[in-house]
């Protein structure tokens, strides 16, 4: 009687489910599609003014001993002050240094910008400093960043894939969790398609940006990668047609000046703590003809690298989890590059889904290569990603927390609500390393349930 009855209850959750099918499908087509910002046609939102905003701190080539801030004002401001001095109990905190900014000039929709950057150098190792930047007679609060500790200090960082549109609706969350999950991270990295751009309100979104990160872009280091929205096509729909580097890029990021002959705005490297971390631009190599530029320049970064662990990330994925998409030309020029050096972590977004694998050598540890979504855009999985990744997820927004200390690499991807995805721990030296599975507390494989987007779109999961 008790297995009749369990088949009889299995039987009839079966066929709930298949008759909700078409009312969700119902439900979702009558949900409006939220618009890429929340700013209503004709409201500058985002406006500059003598108030300093999209304050922005990211790492010096050596983390441990400098950093460089961005910040926008409006016209009136040229050349502004950046304060620094070392972080104390009392508001008297002495007298603090002056650094200059240099500044250039970006004209949006919502009016002229002045975009300025200092760059902090001769800062003491693992000391928190206590800095603001200037207006126009006014200044930011003091913010407070701590410089990276020397090699053999535990690590703690954050990964963020695509954020690109819905920022504040829906990224803010997210970033959130993440901060809640690592209080202690000192660093954040994302994966590119930080905005979505191309559509008319550039600006807005890169207002929406900030505004969903809140206090991280002042309390730890960001290093973000160019994606393929960043750019924009220039003369589109003629022979002329190219890829060209959006005007927001340069301006709004104070990142090194290190990166690979031809793509130096965008491919850059830094040091912090027992980690080397290199950022690629995986649009120009794909659509600019820079791949071979970059592998040779990524070689050299390697080969130089004094680091225990060595993470590269780049936004178009080595091996892509979504269906119809081959980046035959990463894999030709910059994959051999990763293999041979054995990095530990290739971090990507751009495929809006999740899926982890290894590299094509069998039995090797290193590289693992992770694909990432954080923003609300959701594609579906290819069926050669469920052959070949696992874990992988549609239709779930994540961060990625990594801890590094000594031997031992620890990863984590977590949901939107701090949930456990995915988790592993890459332990040992160079060869020799080994990874750990670590299956506890994962909840179980996410899989979009929807046949379309509220637009229709089959080939989404959600917008």
């Amino acid at each position: 009687m008790r297995r009749d009855a369990a088949s009889a209850s299995a039987w009839l959750l079966l066929a709930l489910s298949f008759l909700a099918g078409p009312v969700r499908a119902a439900e979702d087509a009558a949900r409006e599609a939220e618009p890429n910002t929340r700013v209503p046609a004709g409201v500058l939102r985002y406006a500059p003014s003598v108030f300093p905003d999209r304050i922005v701190v990211s790492p010096a080539q050596d983390a441990a001993r400098g950093f460089a801030v961005a910040w926008r004002t409006d016209a009136s401001v040229q050349a502004p002050l950046l304060e620094i001095a070392v972080a104390g109990d009392s508001p008297d905190m002495g007298q603090p240094r002056r650094v200059r900014a240099v500044t250039r000039v970006l004209e949006t929709d919502n009016g002229v910008g002045h975009h300025h950057r200092a760059d902090v150098d001769g800062l003491q190792a693992d000391t928190l400093y206590a800095w603001r930047v200037q207006g126009g007679g006014t200044w930011s609060a003091w913010h407070h960043t701590r410089t990276a500790a020397a090699p053999g200090v535990p690590l703690a960082l954050l990964y963020f894939g695509d954020t690109q549109n819905k920022n504040v609706s829906h990224v803010t969350r997210v970033v959130r969790e993440g901060m809640r999950h690592a209080p202690d991270a000192r660093l954040a990295l994302f994966a590119g398609d930080l905005v979505s751009g191309g559509d008319g309100e550039d600006d807005n979104e890169w207002g929406e940006w900030f505004e969903a990160n809140g206090p991280l872009p002042t309390s730890m280091l960001v290093a973000p990668a160019a994606g393929n929205h960043e750019y924009f096509e220039e003369f589109e729909d003629t022979p002329q047609e190219r890829r060209v580097l959006g005007a927001h890029w340069p301006p709004s990021f104070a990142l090194p000046r290190n990166g690979a002959e031809g793509v130096a705005g965008t491919s850059y490297w830094f040091d912090i703590q027992d980690a080397r971390i290199v950022v690629l631009d995986g649009t120009s190599a794909l659509d600019l003809g820079t791949a071979r530029a970059q592998a040779a320049w990524l070689d050299q970064v390697l080969a130089d690298s004094p680091r225990r662990w060595n993470i590269a990330m780049v936004h178009q994925p080595m091996f892509s989890p979504r269906q119809d998409r081959d980046n035959a030309i990463l894999r030709r020029e910059i994959l051999p590059v990763l293999e041979r050096h054995r990095v530990d972590l290739v971090l990507q977004g751009h495929d809006h889904v999740y899926g982890r694998r290894g590299g094509p050598v069998s039995g090797q540890a290193t590289p693992q290569y992770v694909v990432s979504v954080a923003g609300p855009k959701q594609y579906r999985l290819s069926p050669e990603a469920r052959r070949e990744m696992a874990p992988v997820a549609e239709d779930t927004q994540l961060f990625q927390v990594l801890r590094i200390e000594g031997d031992r690499l620890r990863y984590e991807a977590r949901t939107a609500t701090g949930r456990l995805y995915d988790a592993f721990e890459l332990v040992g030296d160079g060869q020799d390393r080994r990874r750990v599975e670590l299956p506890e507390g994962r909840i179980d494989e996410r899989t979009c349930t929807r046949a379309a987007t509220p637009k229709g779109r089959a080939d989404r999961c959600w917008e």
